[in-house]
């Protein structure tokens, strides 16, 4: 089985190959740290964050990089308005994001570049563009790259660079350029990015990168001339991602990325979401709810990327209760006192079958949908299998475990689950105290007691289930 990617630029799903294996290059474009992200900036994170996760399950050395954008028309804005410097105004941004991005379980990338931690490369870049003729400077001091000197401007939108007319905009640009096609590399001061911070020295005055030109040069600096993927949310296709190839490959002349990969974007409750229109929802806010960490991560990840996710607190439900199943088929495989000389049941040949549907369902465009399809319909089957043998053998346990356990290093859910349930030793030592009393109690049919002991347990999240091989408490979110 191979890998198969939809790539933008080919307007297919084409087999994934990075340039150099076992190393593969990746780079995401990540927020503009403004305003805290909202759960539709996570579904492209989580995508991001599954991607990362399943190549390295393949067996690939994966550099993952995502930058956090701190200089920018609506950075400037906010930091203006708050009286800050855009350092003071970002900071609790971006750390927001990382926080939430940890409680979501998404593993931390390897760098997290910032604009402003690279103007001097940026300088650099526009300079190199300059003498080969693909940027020049306007009479206030911008700089602007040049379409009509690239070829190949249009490829990944799939447009004619012929057809975007004079007049027509391709960026939201308020300064003076010879071509209404050409985009701003180098935006000229104004007195409001001296004031909070945002205006450097370059060759053509005082003035602050573009933020097309931020993502190029960062991801270059970091990971190389050419990524093996990019990723960004389907709205960065044009003209973002369209000018990064542009301004980068006007300089090395090598390919800039070999697979581009878009998200769709979600919306809520059955319609579209956007900060203008009030209507967004943020992580910290599902988790002020009571709604759990991997409910919301299962949520995000129910849906195959490219397909659009209406996320809604009914789907939220259901994913609770999908993490809640996978949680107590962990646990009742991790509790299982194994037969020594049982005869083998199916399950590992169950386990076998389960993770080759896994593997085609990612290996097909990421489609989570299915993998998570595969994944329980396993736990079904096995569930049926174990309440019908009358023994299970050392083999076919560790089968099962370690087949959910694999998933889950993809998926990302039992883990985080266990995580957030996690009790200390003197909570756990009096919950088996508890139960301990509580079956002392049904002996002595003295079943007030006994429920009153149940009901306290719950008041502290815990909940009993009762066996014919015993009693155990679980804490259920």
């Amino acid at each position: 089985m191979t890998l198969r990617l939809y790539n933008t630029l080919q307007r297919a799903a084409v087999p994934f190959e990075p340039l150099d294996p076992p190393t593969v290059r990746m780079y995401a474009c990540g927020p503009t740290i403004y305003d805290f992200a909202h759960v539709g900036n996570y579904r492209s994170f989580v995508v991001y964050d599954l991607l990362r996760r399943y190549l390295m399950w393949l067996g690939y050395d994966v550099r993952f990089v995502m930058n956090l954008t701190d200089v920018d028309d609506k950075v400037i804005d906010g930091a203006a308005k708050a009286g800050l410097d855009i350092r003071e105004f970002t900071a609790p941004f971006g750390e927001a994001i990382l926080r939430d991005a940890e409680t979501l379980g998404i593993l931390p990338a390897d760098a997290y570049p910032m604009a402003t931690q690279h103007i001097e490369g940026m300088v650099e870049w526009v300079r190199r563009l300059e003498e080969k003729g693909l940027a020049y400077a306007a009479d206030d001091g911008s700089v602007y790259f040049r379409i009509a000197g690239f070829e190949t401007y249009g490829d990944l939108k799939g447009l004619d660079p012929d057809s975007l007319k004079t007049g027509a905009r391709v960026d939201v640009d308020e300064y003076e350029k010879d071509d209404a096609r050409d985009f701003a590399l180098w935006k000229a001061a104004k007195p409001v990015d001296a004031e909070v911070g945002a205006a450097w020295d370059s060759p053509w005055g005082k003035g602050r990168p573009g933020w097309h030109l931020e993502c190029s040069v960062m991801s270059i600096a970091e990971l190389g001339e050419t990524l093996d993927i990019h990723l960004g949310g389907e709205d960065l296709i044009f003209p973002h991602h369209e000018n990064e190839i542009a301004q980068s490959e006007g300089v090395t002349g090598q390919p800039f990325v070999r697979f581009w990969v878009h998200v769709k974007h979600l919306i809520l409750e059955g319609e579209k979401m956007s900060k203008s229109l009030g209507n967004t929802v943020t992580v910290r806010e599902l988790l002020d709810e009571g709604v759990e960490p991997a409910a919301i991560r299962h949520e995000l990840m129910s849906a195959q990327y490219r397909r659009e996710l209406n996320f809604t607190r009914e789907g939220l439900a259901a994913s609770s209760a999908a993490v809640q199943r996978l949680v107590d088929f962990h646990a009742r495989l991790e509790e299982l006192t194994p037969t020594e000389g049982a005869d083998d049941t199916r399950v590992a040949s169950l386990a076998d079958a389960a993770l080759g549907r896994f593997r085609a369902a990612l290996d097909d465009d990421l489609n989570s949908a299915e993998a998570l399809a595969a994944l329980f319909v396993f736990v079904k089957e096995v569930n049926a299998e174990l309440d019908t043998a009358a023994q299970v053998n050392a083999g076919d346990r560790q089968a099962a475990l370690d087949a959910i356990e694999s998933m889950d290093r993809v998926l990302g859910l039992v883990s985080l689950a266990q995580a957030g349930r996690a009790v200390d030793d003197d909570v756990a030592a009096w919950a088996d105290d508890m139960v301990a009393e509580r079956d002392q109690a049904r002996k002595d049919k003295d079943f007030a007691r006994a429920d009153a002991i149940r009901d306290e347990l719950a008041a502290k999240g815990l909940v009993l289930e009762d066996s014919a091989e015993g009693t155990r408490w679980k804490v259920v979110r």
